[in-house]
């Protein structure tokens, strides 16, 4: 019997290579390329079937101005925070993928979401590959989801799958998960990046085609990155995120590309023992409940999306030895190296005899700069082991130079802090309002040193 001949793919663009190589030859990525097994023949076009015949009418080309744009319509979830998520609601024809850790929750919140749109009225499928329909019905059970209706469909076959959506044409249909599947025109395994690539290729052609909203569950490698390769967040048109500690109660819900809506909106969750539970008021979560105010914490007012939301920065300095450490969770630690040399040049906090903590509260992730202010503030707090006074907060970008840059829509940032009761802020000058704030004094600052000043002068 002759050899089946292999090719090496590379996981992260699809690239392959007749041999093993450490560096991927088109997109550069080491350690990538695995071994996969060469289609035999040239095999079916991937893209025929009755199902794209629609999209194989010639189109005539036509100016911008002469296309017909009007808003998408918008079918709710039933749950608010994935609705805000996703930019409004689910959009027809539109293809989400969604992936996180194992356990985190994926499979709750889409049936959960599925036996919404169900009592609402609309026709839903839920196709698993993972689970058989009795595991799925147990869930549901537990989950207090009594009589529902939700179409299961226990198939890992696209062929199959394909089949069962153009005759039942369900207004969303939920794939759990693609890595399961795989199509009869390849020779690979189900979860190898040509049947990933392939598969997800026909869904999304048949999403568009049919206009059935499909959901596909995306597994994530050990460093959280969804599995498969990177073509699959190109073909889709909106990517979620699951984020979160399987040991704590809340969950992330984040969304990193979305054609329909603002992206990294996040939707803040809370498991309970009836599934997900929506969370209203978040910035609860991010701040810690202090009887008294205590040295090293500072609230900042950070932005994800169009949401503003109040989390504190802690720090603890505290004296290292001759190679002193760095550690930050939630924020960049490159960034708060540079912080600290700003602290020393132009403040005169001087830490490099000292080791320096940094902790974003409740598992979040900040990214955007304008929590430099607040984590300088903080440390300078504890470093001299002063509290900074009760409702204080602080946001703004540190320069090199030392210079407090503004932050993009402070007014909003403000605003959220003064419904929360918070009673003194430090900003930069660029953002300080043209009309007071009630119950908000604002201190509007240039620089770090400025800042160091009115800190101390409220203490």
């Amino acid at each position: 019997m002759a050899k089946e001949k292999t090719t090496f793919t590379c996981t992260e663009c699809g690239g392959t290579s007749p041999r093993w190589l450490g560096k991927c030859p088109a997109c550069g990525a080491w350690n990538t390329l695995i071994e996969s097994v060469a289609e035999a023949g040239p095999g079916k076009n991937r893209y025929s079937g009755s199902q794209f015949a629609g999209l194989a009418q010639a189109q005539v080309v036509m100016p911008l101005s002469a296309i017909e744009a009007s808003d998408v319509e918008r079918t709710p979830s039933g749950i608010d925070e994935l609705d805000r998520v996703l930019g409004g609601g689910i959009v027809e024809g539109g293809v989400v993928l969604i992936g996180g850790d194992p356990g985190i929750g994926k499979s709750t919140l889409l049936l959960q979401a599925l036996d919404a749109l169900q009592r609402a009225g609309l026709p839903t499928l839920y196709v698993t590959g993972e689970e058989s329909g009795a595991q799925v019905a147990l869930r549901s059970r537990r989950l207090g989801l009594d009589h529902s209706q939700v179409n299961v469909l226990a198939e890992i076959q696209l062929e199959k799958i394909l089949a069962t959506i153009e005759s039942m044409q369900p207004a969303v249909a939920v794939i759990d998960s693609i890595q399961t599947v795989y199509s009869d025109q390849l020779t690979s395994a189900p979860g190898s990046v040509a049947q990933v690539r392939e598969c997800a290729a026909h869904l999304t052609r048949c999403a568009k085609a049919s206009g059935v909203a499909i959901v596909l569950v995306g597994h994530v490698t050990k460093e959280g990155a969804l599995a498969g390769p990177r073509v699959l967040e190109h073909m889709v048109d909106t990517v979620l995120y699951f984020e979160g500690d399987t040991h704590s109660q809340f969950r992330l819900v984040r969304a990193i590309k979305n054609r329909f809506g603002a992206v990294n909106e996040i939707g803040v969750f809370a498991m309970t023992e009836k599934g997900l539970k929506g969370v209203t008021n978040p910035s609860a979560i991010f701040l810690s409940q202090h009887s008294e105010p205590v040295p090293g914490s500072c609230v900042m007012v950070t932005l994800e999306g169009t949401r503003p939301l109040l989390v504190e920065i802690q720090a603890l300095v505290d004296s290292g030895g001759p190679s002193p450490r760095r550690l930050s969770v939630g924020l960049d630690k490159d960034r708060l190296a540079m912080l600290l040399a700003v602290l020393h040049r132009h403040a005169g906090v001087a830490c490099m005899d000292q080791d320096v903590f940094v902790n974003a509260v409740g598992g979040v992730r900040i990214s955007e700069p304008a929590a430099d202010l607040a984590v300088m503030l903080s440390i300078t707090s504890s470093l001299r082991g002063k509290a900074l006074p009760r409702g204080f907060l602080a946001f703004g970008e540190v320069g090199l130079a030392g210079e407090v840059r503004p932050a993009p829509r402070g007014q909003e940032r403000l605003k959220e802090a003064a419904k929360l009761g918070f009673s003194v802020a430090v900003v930069p000058k660029a953002n300080a309002p043209k009309k007071p704030i009630e119950g908000l004094t604002i201190h509007a600052v240039e620089r770090v040193e400025e800042a160091m000043n009115v800190v101390r002068g409220l203490g």
